[in-house]
């Protein structure tokens, strides 16, 4: 592992109330990785995201951001990790009333002092990187879903953000759309330098981008191992993580 982890998850327990979703959690994410959180329907996928965003505190252990724990934080301390964050959503999460360049420009118009020209020039950039250049003026309602996706990636990418958190970017899209997704979000991460996350259960999509990679288990409610999943498919001494990675077997249900 890299001696000075961009993230690390030490003994990080997670769940809800009193049910323990995932327990002994540790692994660390690189600067500028493609981290992939895998594994079967139920194991925590998303619970272990929505952790690791802040939505909710962990029951044990801690997720350390360049050092920072973010749950043991200030108050102001948590807004600035937030504000070098972009989330997306399975759906898009674009406001139906506001156009593609007004959802775009909210995170702009409430976390910096650009004048409206330069958040204009700036929302033009965005839009422009993920394909979507001269579709400023369309609403959420005019456009595809594989649209709606890169839409919401513009608005993630507003305030160059040094960490990107992705639930399950594919889901709904085409195979053509999600490959084009997937070299899409390989090309904002070189162009911003950011580190990405992504929640997902699309094989093709964590073998061809994936750097690094946890696999949760649901049934032993930890995780089973971590590492590049180009790796682990062949390599991993645990059968149940081969066989997800080969479609082997029946562990490749989506969470």
């Amino acid at each position: 592992m890299d001696s000075n982890p961009f993230i690390s998850v030490r003994d990080l327990s997670i769940g809800y109330g009193s049910r323990v979703v995932q327990e002994h959690l540790n692994f660390e994410i690189r600067k500028n990785d493609i981290f992939f959180i895998i594994g079967g329907s139920g194991c925590g996928k998303t619970t272990l995201l929505k952790h690791m965003i802040g939505l909710i505190e962990p029951r044990k252990g801690e997720v350390l951001y360049e050092g920072v724990n973010y749950y043991k934080t200030s108050k102001d301390a948590q807004l600035k990790l937030l504000q070098s964050w972009g989330i997306t959503y399975q759906s898009g999460a674009l406001f139906s009333s506001m156009t593609l360049a007004e959802n775009v420009a909210l995170p702009l118009q409430l976390y910096t002092d650009l004048s409206e020209k330069q958040i204009a020039e700036t929302v033009a950039y965005k839009l422009s990187l993920v394909g979507l250049a001269g579709y400023e003026t369309f609403y959420p309602s005019e456009i595809s879903g594989g649209m709606h996706k890169r839409a919401g990636l513009a608005r993630a990418i507003a305030l160059d953000p040094q960490l990107l958190f992705f639930d399950e970017p594919s889901a709904g899209l085409d195979p053509i759309s999600s490959l084009r997704l997937d070299q899409l979000i390989v090309q904002i991460c070189k162009a911003l330098g950011s580190t990405v996350i992504i929640v997902s259960h699309e094989l093709p999509s964590i073998l061809s981008i994936g750097t690094n990679c946890v696999f949760l288990d649901a049934q032993a409610k930890t995780m089973l191992d971590s590492g590049d999943p180009k790796e682990l498919l062949h390599n991993s001494p645990q059968e149940k993580v081969r066989q997800f990675l080969s479609r082997v077997g029946t562990a490749t249900a989506e969470n």
